[in-house]
């Protein structure tokens, strides 16, 4: 059951079809909501505003994009042609206190945020947003590798670098389809609960000796992993598909010397699946959106 959310003013600024849906849930929830740059469904409580001071006039939460906003301030708008633009001044407009939802939050909204005394809060790195996202996030890596080899999943030795979330569900479903799968993770818990799945496993102390033999190398560590030196003992054929938040951790100038193809894929959620991204944030957005405003009322 999801909260009632009456009385109460949201804005939504930039985004993808995965905001669109979150948006008009909200709206369906009883919120009034202010929507940028989104071709939000007309509803009696939903506004269309055409910049972000506009929408971020007497809200009591904001929520940004799943991407959130780069180190120029610009907002992820997917169905706006120029540059949507979030600064300090616009910030201010709000009340401190005031939540700030978004998927991964750079630097500069993290800066921006503290000093003007709103909270933010990544939904990414709850695991009820995180686990489900990882399922879009899994089968668009797959779908990446079965474009870009000439081999099948099933009887290919597959690499799965990072056993968080992602790492899991991805490695999982390469085993379900019949590939030859290791784990690459740090911790000693993550190795065994990969045992236990009856995947094989190595240490990143490992890492060069592991490539050696891959066919598929998925990367879901966001820190350079695959540098020169353990890109020199991968076989020139074989894919590396790099789901981790941009830049990812390759070495893409080194992959491309080394004439190895290697594929920055950040983001997949909302590219191959947005209509199922979308359903998971508007399942959990909204109590976590009534918990905070209950918490700024009290």
């Amino acid at each position: 059951m999801q909260p009632d959310l009456k009385g109460f003013s949201v804005a939504v600024i930039g985004g993808d079809a995965r905001e669109v849906i979150l948006a008009e849930r909200l709206a369906v929830l009883g919120a009034t909501v202010r929507v940028v740059a989104l071709p939000v469904r007309e509803q009696v409580n939903i506004k269309h505003c055409l910049d972000p001071a506009d929408g971020l006039e007497g809200v009591e939460a904001v929520i940004l994009p799943i991407p959130g906003i780069n180190d120029r301030g610009q907002v992820y708008a997917a169905y706006l042609d120029r540059p949507l633009i979030l600064s300090e001044q616009h910030f201010k407009l709000l009340p401190a206190g005031t939540p700030v939802f978004t998927g991964i939050a750079k630097p500069l909204l993290k800066k921006m945020a503290a000093d003007a005394g709103l909270v933010l809060i990544e939904i990414m790195e709850l695991d009820e947003v995180a686990i489900l996202n990882s399922i879009p996030s899994a089968e668009g890596a797959l779908q990446i590798a079965m474009e870009n080899t000439p081999i099948t999943i099933h009887g290919s030795n597959s690499l799965v670098i990072g056993f968080g979330r992602t790492g899991m569900t991805l490695a999982r479903t390469l085993k379900a389809l019949g590939a030859g799968t290791m784990v690459v993770a740090r911790g000693s818990a993550s190795r065994a609960r990969a045992l236990e799945m009856g995947l094989d496993t190595a240490d990143f102390t490992d890492l060069p000796g592991a490539v050696h033999s891959a066919d598929i190398i998925f990367n879901t560590v966001p820190a350079l992993v695959l540098n020169e030196k353990v890109l020199n003992r991968i076989p020139r054929e074989a894919l590396i598909v790099d789901i981790a938040s941009s830049p990812g951790g390759t070495d893409f100038p080194a992959a491309e010397k080394l004439g190895i193809k290697a594929i920055l894929a950040p983001g997949l959620p909302g590219k191959v699946a947005p209509k199922t991204a979308g359903k998971v944030l508007a399942r959990v957005v909204p109590g976590l959106l009534a918990e905070r405003l209950a918490l700024k009322l009290n």
